[in-house]
């Protein structure tokens, strides 16, 4: 096996990040705290590099407070005939510079879990430079690299350009994301829960600073919106984080206070996560945050209940099904999930096909669904998932069962291929689906294009 043994591959630095500094090993210990908080066993296969690979996520996901705008933009300032101190109206002379759809992720201060970010920045230049259009996507991404909010992400990002390029005015434009994440009571009680929380905020300098009274901000969001952007800046108040939204069926109001029945020892290993992150946990917008990760982490604590089909009235009859052998469809079954290996979520849908062998009945939709929510609703990785409910399943309809889970990962998204969109599918085969080919393609056809109000 050689270099591919494990452990081999990994040398002290991955990605820029330490593995052996004393941040790394800090938040590995935190992450220890928080699983065993869960009631896992933090030596089990699938668990046991857990702590090592979210430490790796949290120090990636905020390097950018170990990076300076002045080293990103020094030497990508290039001179340009034409420009001066004066704003010019066409030809490039001193006119509107925009980049669009930067895409860019950054950790919620509020909660601690990443947020999406869509952003679009301009600026007009001046003094004869220009600066290298890549560099506006580099200190964007600088400050989404911290714990954030939404507003002073666009101020920060504004200000820092503003400063290091000197420019008649910039103008920033940020569309966010975030994943509001129910319950499991609210999920028994209702599950087709809001999906995002969703908000727009803005920011501009110099020729950009008045939005109510500047020609350059109606150019600039007159090209947003030829692009498709709506533009339905959020109410003053309105709380972005689902966390401390009153909408949110696990949330607190934005008023209220934490709770203080959170296991003291996993709000302790929280704050030590933050601070390992390079943030003050005592800054007033991070003083309730160890207390909200805690909760929300806290749904996923491993219950070690049973799944007791049987007092559903579902055992086999007596009698012969007429559609014995017609296959039964439910699509876009709804589920949410926690990925075991990076403690961020995953959300998607389930489809289930499957015959009615003699002396079985076909499954009502609720039941399924409460299969789905019970397997779902815990630390995971998708594939399980899929075997899991599959095999449930095939229980109670004697034997033949398809099982397709898709899925949108955070971890994908957020860190690792940055990959805005990518999804992860998994099949799961059993009886006559896993010898028949037209049967498999039969009910592979019936599956709708779209994942209905999952997308990113």
């Amino acid at each position: 096996m050689g270099a591919l043994e494990e452990g081999n591959f990994c040398g002290e630095l991955e990605n820029g990040v330490n593995l052996e500094d004393p941040e790394t090993l800090a938040i590995e210990d935190a992450v220890r705290v928080l699983l065993q908080g869960l009631g896992e066993d933090v030596a089990r296969e699938g668990i046991r590099k857990t702590p090592l690979r979210v430490a790796k996520a949290f120090r990636q996901g905020t390097r950018g407070y170990q990076q300076k705008v002045k080293d990103i933009i020094q030497g990508a300032l290039f001179p340009e005939a034409g420009l001066d101190k004066s704003i010019g109206n066409a030809g490039g002379v001193g006119g509107l510079v925009v980049v669009q759809d930067l895409d860019l992720f950054s950790y919620c201060e509020t909660c601690l879990l990443p947020f999406q970010v869509k952003c679009h920045v301009g600026y007009v230049p001046s003094g004869h430079r220009v600066v290298g259009l890549s560099k506006l996507s580099r200190v964007s991404d600088v400050f989404a690299k911290r714990l954030q909010e939404p507003q002073r992400l666009a101020g920060e990002i504004c200000s820092a350009l503003q400063t290091g390029i000197k420019p008649s005015g910039v103008a920033v434009v940020l569309q966010c994301s975030h994943l509001r994440f129910p319950t499991f009571e609210s999920l028994l009680l209702n599950s087709n829960n809001e999906i995002r929380s969703e908000i727009l905020v803005t920011s501009g300098s110099g020729v950009f600073k008045d939005e109510m009274n500047s020609d350059c901000w109606i150019d600039f969001i007159s090209l947003l919106k030829l692009r498709g952007v709506k533009f339905e800046k959020s109410r003053t108040g309105d709380c972005f984080c689902p966390s401390r939204s009153s909408a949110s069926p696990s949330s607190m109001p934005c008023s209220a206070s934490p709770s203080s029945m959170a296991n003291p020892l996993m709000v302790s290993a929280v704050t030590k996560i933050i601070q390992s992150l390079g943030e003050d946990p005592l800054r007033k917008e991070l003083l309730g945050t160890p207390v909200r990760f805690v909760q929300w982490i806290m749904n996923f604590k491993e219950t070690k209940l049973d799944l007791k089909l049987n007092d559903l009235g579902l055992c086999k009859t007596q009698s012969y099904t007429e559609d014995e052998g017609k296959i039964h469809s439910e699509l876009n079954l709804s589920f949410w999930s926690q990925c075991e290996h990076h403690l961020l979520p995953f959300h998607g849908v389930v489809h289930v096909g499957y015959f009615c062998t003699q002396g079985y009945n076909s499954l009502p939709t609720a039941l399924l669904q409460s299969v789905v929510h019970f397997f779902s609703f815990k630390l995971q990785v998708q594939e399980r998932l899929t075997r899991q409910i599959a095999e449930t399943i095939s229980s109670l309809v004697g034997g033949d069962v398809m099982v397709v889970v898709e899925a949108y990962h955070t971890c994908m998204i957020s860190r690792g291929i940055e990959k805005s969109g990518s999804s992860t599918a998994t099949i799961a085969v059993l009886g006559r689906f896993s010898t028949d080919a037209s049967t498999r393609a039969e009910f592979l056809d019936g599956i709708p294009s779209s994942m209905g109000d999952h997308k990113i």
